[in-house]
């Protein structure tokens, strides 16, 4: 019954910490993308709600990348704090030796595994998919009634908009655009109107001048001059952001470089695990050299796999290498334990 109180006890408190960890981690990386997302209103005056709820759907993503650093540090926090409350001494002196440690850590083993792989394998990519999407049209989409001021907007790849705005009104319109003829217009004033994937343009006191293909001129006064032009300036192209490909997306395209970058991912976090208990908790050493030891190697693996994923590699070379990486690190550990 003890034993079993014992086990729950130190389960709940890694948990706790974990969570603690992750929220701190989770809303730095959240505001460091919501205040990159949010530069983009700054030139095509997006809606704010619209930048705050395309934000949370990067939220797998970043959980499924932090994870591992999270379980770095979250597991040197929990256990730093029961040895500085003398909780594993009196562990300990039950009787129990380390058991009560292990298969707390199987447990939370179990936990982590399953979750990072539901995220990592499955939810994080199809989520992102709708992020890249989403952000895709919010940067391509523009609201011409929300900017303040243009700068040469092109509207599709025939049409270039530019215009000063005053309290709601446009004043010194010029529009560039291409059909048969090279076409210039400017209008001292007017109205534009976005609607059914339309721009409407209601122009007033100006001129328009169109070139043909034989260089001849000409010009064309208005006081009132209606111009409409369609919005095609959103093309989405081929996702081809490996980010947003699911496991079931890797098999079915035989991708097997990313089919070993997600395995890889599980490897190391048990790797992280193992190597906790190797060098902090059998020995129940949580010095603070100790503890820099740990978490130094392990950042430096997760980062090196982290910068091997985002560069060109073959699958040859990354498994190699990421393997080499784990096995010298592994070595370095047992050096250090051998001569301490």
């Amino acid at each position: 019954m003890i034993f079993r109180k014992i086990n729950i006890y130190l389960f709940t408190q890694i948990c706790k910490y974990f969570f603690l960890i992750l929220f701190i981690f989770l809303s730095i990386a959240w505001l460091l993308q919501i205040t990159r997302l949010f530069t983009i209103t700054n030139f095509i005056q997006s809606d704010i709600f619209d930048v705050l709820i395309l934000s949370f759907y990067l939220i797998p993503n970043l959980i499924a990348i932090i994870i591992p650093f999270i379980l770095i540090f979250s597991l040197l926090l929990c256990f730093t704090r029961l040895n500085k409350d003398n909780e594993l001494i009196s562990i300990l002196s039950l009787g129990m030796a380390l058991k009560p440690f292990k298969i707390s850590l199987i447990f939370f083993s179990f936990f982590i595994l399953i979750l990072f792989s539901i995220l990592n394998n499955y939810l994080a990519p199809k989520i992102y998919e709708e992020y890249k999407k989403r952000e895709y049209d919010l940067r391509n989409t523009l609201n011409i009634e929300n900017i303040a001021f243009s700068n040469f907007l092109s509207l599709n790849k025939n049409t270039t908009l530019d215009f000063k705005k005053i309290k709601n009104e446009y004043h010194n319109i010029l529009i560039n655009y291409k059909d048969s003829k090279d076409n210039l217009i400017y209008a001292k004033k007017g109205n534009i109107i976005n609607k059914n994937n339309h721009y409407k343009f209601q122009l007033y006191d100006g001129f328009k001048i169109s070139i043909d293909e034989k260089k001849q001129i000409e010009k064309l006064e208005f006081l009132n001059y209606i111009l409409k032009v369609e919005n095609n300036n959103i093309v989405l192209g081929k996702n081809i952001d490996k980010n947003t490909f699911t496991i079931f997306d890797d098999i079915n395209k035989k991708n097997y470089l990313n089919i070993t970058f997600k395995f890889l991912d599980v490897i190391l976090i048990l790797y992280i695990l193992f190597f906790f208990y190797i060098n902090n908790l059998r020995k129940i050493n949580f010095k603070i050299k100790n503890n820099i030891f740990f978490s130094s190697i392990c950042v430096i693996v997760l980062l090196m796999n982290q910068i091997l994923k985002n560069s060109e590699i073959i699958l040859f070379n990354y498994t190699i290498i990421i393997s080499l990486i784990i096995i010298f690190s592994s070595i370095f550990l047992f050096i250090k334990n051998k001569y301490e």
